[in-house]
């Protein structure tokens, strides 16, 4: 897998990551929303996280195959001053159709990388208890659970326990 940058692709951002997370989370992917976002939801979300960027205070990863948008991730700084030095992976998104290609593997270990350079201490994140994939991806990569809350996450009838986990650079020099 290698970086590149393509206008043409930037253009699309928006609509691609609308029909993707859509997708996942009609398919009852635990990404925080029970219904699908709006394109002016996703639009709004990805506008928060890319003028976050040139300050250090975010980043945006994104995974193509063949010039089509796959996965998404991205972190966000805490805006707290006592906790300025942590931040939130707060989604990774990937295409079903791209599932077990290495893509939401490709994706997370370079939000740690970015992490890790913009001088993050604390890398957080959670995840619904449920999502045995995404949480076997992040013990493989470092994160320590460091907390549960069973049955916080209700779906209609249904309940999940809501994982924390943290990747401490502090601890790995």
């Amino acid at each position: 897998m290698g970086l590149t940058s393509a206008s043409e692709l930037e253009a699309q951002l928006v609509e691609s990551a609308h029909q993707i997370l859509a997708d996942l989370v009609r398919g009852g992917a635990a990404l925080g929303w029970i219904e699908p976002p709006s394109r002016d939801e996703v639009a709004e979300l990805l506008g928060r996280v890319l003028s976050a960027v040139p300050a250090g205070d975010a980043a945006l990863r994104v995974a193509y195959l063949d010039r089509r948008l796959v996965g998404l991730g991205y972190w966000l700084r805490y805006s707290r001053p006592t906790h300025r030095p942590h931040a939130d992976l707060e989604k990774i998104a990937v295409d079903a159709a791209a599932h077990g290609r290495g893509v939401g593997r490709a994706l997370t270990a370079a939000l740690i990388t970015d992490a890790r350079e913009a001088g993050i201490e604390v890398l957080t994140l959670d995840a619904r208890g449920d999502n045995t994939n995404a949480l076997h991806l992040y013990r493989s990569l470092g994160f320590t659970e460091y907390g549960r809350l069973p049955d916080f996450v209700a779906v209609g009838e249904h309940r999940y326990d809501k994982v924390f986990y943290m990747l401490d650079f502090r601890q790995q020099g």
